[in-house]
């Protein structure tokens, strides 16, 4: 069974971090470090909206609204990735969720094979 759990959300001040991870499971995931992992986020009413990607040879991609405040990181050894999340701000709001493919990252959300449940930031103002 694949599984991709992710943890770490909560309820933050702007200004504040957090740092999520996303721990991966499952006979697909026994070639994790071919998997390419990403970050998506969906704040109610919008559209999912691809936030870090992490690639098989570790590239990492951003958008230019969390460019600069949004770092992707991942342990092979551990089939697990992090977002840190710093300066976050109102509209960080979402559902964050991990998503997995393989080699490549890509921005568009359903080009994803692998979800997991998503874990919910709240940034107070």
């Amino acid at each position: 069974q694949v599984q991709l759990v992710e943890s770490g959300g909560g309820l933050v001040q702007a200004g504040g971090s957090l740092r999520l991870s996303c721990a991966a499971s499952g006979r697909t995931f026994n070639t994790y470090a071919t998997y390419a992992m990403g970050w998506v986020r969906q704040a109610p009413g919008k559209e999912r909206e691809f936030v870090a990607g992490i690639s098989w040879s570790l590239g990492t991609y951003y958008p230019d609204s969390v460019k600069g405040r949004f770092t992707i990181s991942r342990d092979n050894a551990k089939n697990t990735a992090y977002l840190q999340m710093n300066s976050l701000q109102p509209e960080d709001t979402a559902v964050y969720y991990c998503a997995a493919r393989k080699m490549v990252v890509v921005t568009t959300a359903a080009e994803y094979a692998y979800w997991g449940q998503g874990t919910q930031v709240t940034v107070s103002s």
